[in-house]
């Protein structure tokens, strides 16, 4: 059976291109696949321990049985558009998006009589990381699960904590110095739940929602270091 596995991040680089078809034999499990990835890609062997897989855009295990036709993402750790729709009776603005993010116009927009707390938190390119000096940045993300995931955390965050609006909303592409790459805004009736709330997304966002950073430096350019997957979504 044909499978396609794309790669991302620095993954492209090591083998080479964004994806490729790889033939299986019936019944093969996500694990079958890792070990046929190290042979046609041996490159790939030093990475293979800490990646996610992903197929058809959720996170599966080694044993996952796989079909023919499915997608299947290798994902290298994270680097921390459309509009997902809003599910009933929350209120929800999770958003992928190409362009300069506008934190006033979203801030304005979620603040209400009742709220008496608004909790915003803004990733900003910065000039310099180690000592190197940052030139841009460039994002890219598995975007069809990158907005999945991104829709699950605010839904999870609703309810997990005691707040009344989440916006989360991520740009890709090229980035210059002092833009936003990443936006989340609480709004709540306390600010403990707000502050708490807005914590844990950001936090949550960088290990598990598959988007990567390439940094550009006046002497070269690297993939950022992204931090470790939990336990359970790490090959």
């Amino acid at each position: 059976m044909l499978v396609r596995v794309l790669f991302f991040g620095m993954l492209k680089e090591v083998v080479g291109k964004p994806s490729s078809t790889l033939d299986l034999a019936d019944g093969a499990t996500v694990r079958d696949l890792l070990g046929s990835c190290a042979m046609e890609f041996p490159r790939l062997k030093s990475s293979i321990a800490s990646l996610a897989v992903a197929v058809n855009q959720e996170y599966a295990s080694l044993a996952w049985v796989l079909k023919s036709d499915d997608e299947v993402a290798l994902l290298p750790p994270v680097s921390g558009g459309s509009q997902a729709e809003e599910p009933d009776e929350k209120k929800l603005k999770v958003t992928i998006v190409r362009s300069a993010i506008d934190t006033e116009v979203i801030l304005s927009s979620m603040k209400r009589g009742e709220d008496g707390a608004a909790v915003v938190f803004e990733g900003v390119v910065r000039n310099q990381t180690r000592g190197r000096k940052t030139l841009y940045l460039d994002y890219e993300a598995y975007e069809a699960m990158a907005l999945r995931q991104m829709k699950g955390l605010a839904e999870q965050a609703l309810g997990q904590f005691q707040i009344r609006e989440v916006a989360l909303v991520h740009r890709l592409g090229r980035l210059q110095i002092g833009e936003t790459s990443v936006l989340i805004v609480v709004v709540s009736a306390h600010r403990a739940a707000a502050f708490d709330a807005c914590r844990w997304l950001i936090d949550t966002l960088k290990r598990t929602v598959p988007i990567w950073k390439k940094e550009y430096f006046e002497d070269g350019a690297v993939w950022a270091d992204g931090e470790p997957f939990p336990s359970e979504l790490k090959r």
